[in-house]
């Protein structure tokens, strides 16, 4: 893991310091509410439906023990006792007092950690793969370069107010873990014929009331060009994104409507700055640099590979005797590993009876116990709001099960239906038109039965209370999106979306919409006989939901959750 160098420490607790002072200002009425409210943005303090909302920054989702810890006396000396992972490797809290909000930013520089630009229209939090540095099918590991992005972003002066927020994710493996197309910037990692380490950048991904998947503007970057490619990017993107219209103000908007201009008024920037090499603007990353960055992102000492452990990434067999359940967990919960002998293992925060992404103090100091015992001090925040062990050895994997268990984190939905991905919805959020709690919940009590779980297979279920997408809704095999009709909550249903992937050619697609918008208490029905219908209609057992919905088309689901909801009607 990165550690901070005492620039680092100085740097987040000098901005620790002033978000104090304008805090008091601001309570003692000597700093308005409209000039703090910039301020606090681009530290992660908002104002929501019925409390400030803290976002703070887990860099591309790399989370130690001990940082754990802190997060989780803030949620118990704080808020009310609980803290929430977003999909973007962010923690959030709901119900910290604004007066108190300075002291929270002293406890988390006090572990390096802060919320600065988790909001407001700048360049906001690197993410990337959970599985970075460790993944079985890793080309290049993307966290030192995610590291050298977060330094050359953070409140970098000419990018601090952007025409609308703006999101970069890094993959560094064959699989797309890190969702690239949907960014701002999406960086795909890759090696040429030469052996040379470059990126395929794409720009203009986003979500939000227009889905739209990135546009590969460069196949193969060289490394060390990335500063001043970026660069380029953004200051076309800075000069020219519409100011006057926050709903046309992504620059997915901008890529769109100007197309191949776009791409040529990139060009021609990245030229401009690599010629200034003489007022020392240059952005070339240094080797030595890249180096001192990279030293933070080795094999941690006393992990090697064990001799005759696993290679190959086959799945672990529990020995005989062992419990249906610890079979189970190792096949949906465990993951392969880059060295032979060790796993990474997902401790999900998918259960009955708490929100997605929601975990307790309590829960938080258990996790960070199994990091210390099992995976050298170390988590990571996953893209689908749960956490991980990346340093496993096999022969803990029992252990870590029973440990795992006792807090309540082997459930072994991994991958399927009820490991879904769900915002806050209005619950919490200011901006929310339904509230996606109770739907995620109400969901999950439907197809509490395991063996049915495992015969639905691989699916991702997102859902997003509101246009803004936060849970993703466009990109999920079945997504849920709530939508405000005539001050009720309702809900539409997409179908076929997709995570992509840069290097296998499966492409990102959004999802599409399968009929009118359903009242709260007919979704689960509705899920049910749309999966009713991919059971039906599978080709063989084995065959994933979205394969079917690909392959027989929407019509099938369509009359199928149609026709429930007019029985609904007639109940």
């Amino acid at each position: 893991m990165y550690q901070y160098t005492p620039f680092d420490t100085q740097f987040v607790k000098q901005r620790a310091a002033q978000f104090r002072d304008q805090l008091q200002r601001n309570l003692a009425g000597t700093l308005g509410d409209d000039e703090f409210r910039a301020l606090r943005l681009q530290n992660g303090w908002y104002i929501q439906r019925h409390a400030p909302m803290a976002r703070i920054a887990v860099p591309y989702g790399e989370l130690s023990a001990t940082q754990l810890r802190m997060l989780a006396r803030i949620a118990r000396e704080f808020d009310r006792g609980y803290a929430h992972f977003t999909t973007r490797q962010n923690c959030q809290y709901n119900w910290i007092p604004l007066p108190k909000a300075a002291d929270v930013m002293d406890l988390l520089a006090s572990v390096s950690m802060h919320g600065i630009q988790t909001s407001g229209n700048c360049i906001r939090n690197i993410t990337s793969d959970c599985f970075a540095g460790v993944a079985a099918d890793e080309i290049i590991d993307p966290r030192p370069y995610c590291e050298i992005l977060r330094q050359w972003s953070t409140l970098n002066p000419e990018f601090a107010f952007l025409p609308r927020k703006f999101k970069i994710a890094v993959s560094g493996a064959h699989e797309d873990r890190a969702a690239i197309a949907w960014h701002d910037i999406g960086l795909q990692l890759l090696k040429n014929e030469a052996g040379e380490i470059g990126f395929k950048v794409l720009v203009g991904g986003g979500m939000g009331r227009t889905p739209v998947i990135g546009t590969v503007i460069n196949e193969f970057l060289p490394w060390q060009q990335v500063l001043v490619y970026l660069e380029a990017i953004v200051r076309v993107y800075n000069r020219y994104g519409r100011r006057d219209n926050m709903y046309k103000a992504r620059i997915k908007i901008l890529v769109k409507a100007e197309g191949q201009r776009f791409l040529d008024d990139v060009a021609e920037e990245f030229k401009k700055i690599l010629e200034l090499d003489s007022d020392g603007r240059e952005q070339i990353i240094p080797q030595a640099e890249f180096d001192r960055v990279a030293a933070h992102f080795v094999t941690p000492a006393g992990v090697a590979p064990v001799v005759g452990g696993t290679t190959d990434g086959s799945p672990i067999t529990a020995p005989a005797g062992a419990p249906a359940a610890f079979q189970r967990w190792l096949e949906r919960n465990v993951h392969p590993h880059r060295l032979a002998g060790y796993r990474s293992v997902t401790l999900s925060l998918k259960r009955t009876g708490q929100a997605p992404g929601d975990i307790t103090d309590a829960q938080m100091e258990l996790a960070a116990d199994l990091a210390d015992r099992f995976s050298q001090a170390e988590l990571r925040v996953s893209h689908d709001q749960n956490l991980v062990l990346p340093w496993v050895r096999e022969s803990d994997l029992f252990a870590v099960w029973e440990a795992a268990r006792a807090a309540s984190f082997a459930t072994p939905n991994i991958g399927l239906l009820t490991d879904m991905i769900a915002c806050p919805g209005g619950d919490f959020c200011a901006l929310a038109n339904a509230r996606s709690i109770p739907i995620a919940e109400a969901i999950t009590e439907r197809f509490d039965d395991i063996d049915e779980l495992y015969d639905i297979g691989d699916i991702d279920l997102h859902i997003s209370g509101c246009i803004n997408s936060c849970g993703h809704h466009h990109s999920g095999h079945i997504g849920i999106l709530g939508v405000d009709k005539d001050g009720s909550e309702w809900y539409q249903v997409t179908l076929g979306g997709l995570d992509g992937s840069a290097i296998s050619g499966h492409q990102s697609t959004p999802g599409k919409v399968i009929g009118p918008s359903f009242a709260a208490d007919e979704v689960p029905d509705v899920i049910e006989a749309v999966l009713d219908t991919y059971r039906q209609q599978r080709s063989t057992a084995a065959e994933r939901f979205i394969d079917t919905v690909t392959r027989i088309g929407l019509d099938p689901f369509k009359t199928a959750a149609n026709a429930q909801r007019r029985s609904t009607a007639k109940a």
